[in-house]
């Protein structure tokens, strides 16, 4: 299957390495690749991405605010947020606010298709220290009573297993549907978790004991 993939990258020089690196790889495809993500709305409903691997500081918009934006009308794309840095409170607020994960700039030429492949298996890029922190946000806000967010048996089931760290392939062999169905039922239940990343999905079934 052909994996579409959309770039943000202001560095022109490796906006210019990810594209080469990628056009190496059999079945991803570059749709397209920015220096800025002013248009990110536009263009990501124009050029329906699987993947988008988006700068975290970038002139004129910032990579966290075209992540907030996109999540506001697609939920499904895989968001890698590329950085220089992996413990700063930039990681942290892409990833709450919708990011799957993340690729740090000089691992890019060893960590670039792992990462994509990775997160496309419904897995999250990230390092523990990142992930605790989106973990202790979470159970700070949690309520002492968890709300009925009307989870059918089967959407409950997926996301018991989502908890247990399998990624969607191993889902869809679990239960025996196709992975198709695997991220349809996960987008539901994103919706009616209101949240916008597996982290977050899993970190609420956690603290509020769903799962």
């Amino acid at each position: 299957m052909q994996v579409n993939i959309l770039i943000y990258e202001d560095n022109d020089n490796l906006r210019e390495t990810l594209c080469y690196m990628l056009t190496l790889v059999e079945d991803h495809r570059v749709c397209g690749a920015f220096r800025n993500c002013i248009q990110a709305e536009e263009q990501v409903k124009t050029l329906q991405p699987d993947v988008i691997l988006m700068d975290i500081d970038m002139p004129g918009m910032t990579g966290i605010e075209a992540v907030k934006r996109i999540r506001k009308f697609n939920t499904t794309v895989q968001v890698l947020m590329l950085t220089i840095f992996d413990d700063n409170n930039h990681v942290f607020d892409a990833i709450y606010a919708g990011a799957n994960g993340y690729l740090l700039k000089k691992s890019v030429s060893e960590k670039l298709v792992p990462a994509i492949k990775e997160v496309l298996e419904g897995g999250a890029p990230m390092t523990p220290a990142i992930a605790r922190k989106v973990i202790g946000i979470m159970q700070e806000s949690a309520g002492s009573t968890p709300p009925d967010y009307s989870l059918t048996a089967r959407e409950t089931e997926i996301l018991r297993s989502l908890s247990q760290g399998n990624s969607y392939k191993m889902i869809a062999a679990e239960f025996y549907i196709s992975i198709d169905t695997v991220r349809t039922h996960i987008k539901r239940i994103y919706e009616k978790l209101h949240v916008n990343s597996q982290i977050e999905a899993v970190s609420k079934a956690l603290n509020e004991k769903l799962v």
